[in-house]
């Protein structure tokens, strides 16, 4: 019997559409040496789930083929990738085979153990009530579990977050790399799939490809756990890859929203601020340099052109901002069919 309903009492989801069919929930699983914790994680996995796609990614420990000798669950499938494709590839995989089996919801769960499933219907529950298209992990939400997390990965964190709200446009979210997600089956058919990040850009990478067509994320509140597992992941080794990466997508974003599918007073406001920052600091710039070479105060006229066109261009690079803050989507592209 599924028990959907019960789990999901209390979390914000009507009562009309607990009574009509429940909706169907798939849980992805990368698997990528994890064979010490991926069993014990499906058998937690409780049973609003109705799909379980376990993607082997290569794994050099086997994990795909122990799950098929020591897990019996009739409701998980297995999939083999023949050549490693990293975590984004992997749960794309996932994707496609839980929306072809007729996924409404489809959770993203690492096989690490790190991620409570006892959580999953907090992730659900917004989906389901059309309030969300993607919901995603924020570790940070609660001041109390903050201190557990590895001081090393908590900075990186941070910076990585700060990046993604200029690449993404989601200013209101944190905890960007937070693998733990649910996405409705209209959001994850939407995917340009074969264009997404593979590697451990992919999270971020989703969340601009999300902002692309304004579907609406949100972050549920969650405390990591941390045991015995070892990451894959090394902050201070993908920094570089991730600001280039942040660069490449705010660019692209900005001119996808403010020049190619519309053009506002925002818009306006990005190139004049920057004509005029630019123009006040090189104009600045060259003669602050010929007072050095010359010994001459430059006058006051001078001073002012520089200076003016500076604090103006800076003003309207605020107001735009400010709009773009204000411009981050609200209504989601609509509930998951029941």
């Amino acid at each position: 019997m599924n028990q959907l309903p019960h789990a999901l009492a209390g979390t914000g989801v009507d009562a009309l559409a607990v009574d009509m069919p429940p909706p169907v929930i798939a849980a992805v699983i990368p698997c990528y040496k994890v064979a010490a914790h991926v069993v014990e994680l499906v058998g937690r996995i409780g049973p609003e789930v109705g799909l379980i796609v376990a993607v082997d990614d290569a794994c050099p420990q086997g994990s795909g083929r122990l799950l098929q000798e020591q897990c019996h669950d009739p409701r998980l499938q297995v999939v083999f990738h023949e050549a490693n494709r990293g975590v984004g590839g992997a749960v794309m995989t996932g994707y496609r085979h839980a929306i072809a089996a007729g996924a409404d919801v489809i959770v993203k769960l690492d096989g690490d153990g790190q991620m409570d499933p006892a959580l999953l219907p907090s992730f659900v529950a917004p989906v389901l009530a059309g309030e969300a298209d993607y919901t995603k992990g924020n570790r940070f939400y609660d001041l109390r579990y903050i201190s557990r997390m590895p001081r090393l990965r908590l900075f990186g964190n941070a910076v990585l977050s700060f990046m993604a709200k200029f690449s993404t446009g989601y200013w209101d979210i944190f905890d960007p790399t937070n693998g733990y997600t649910a996405i409705s089956r209209r959001a994850a058919a939407m995917l340009p799939q074969d264009r997404i990040s593979e590697r451990y850009f992919f999270e971020s990478d989703m969340l601009f490809r999300l902002g692309t067509f304004r579907a609406v994320v949100r972050d549920v509140p969650m405390d990591a756990e941390y045991g015995d597992e070892v990451s894959n992941l090394r902050i201070g080794g993908v920094l570089p890859e991730f600001l280039f990466k942040h660069t490449g997508n705010f660019l692209k974003r900005i001119f996808y929203n403010y020049f190619l599918r519309d053009v506002s007073v925002a818009s306006l406001e990005l190139l004049c601020g920057l004509a005029l920052l630019v123009f006040g600091v090189v104009y600045g710039g060259w003669h602050w340099w010929q007072s050095l070479s010359t010994g001459q105060t430059a006058a006051t006229g001078v001073i002012m052109l520089a200076a003016m066109p500076v604090l103006i261009g800076l003003q309207l690079l605020l107001a735009f901002l400010a709009y773009d803050i204000a411009s981050v989507p609200r209504h989601a592209l609509g509930r998951p069919r029941r």
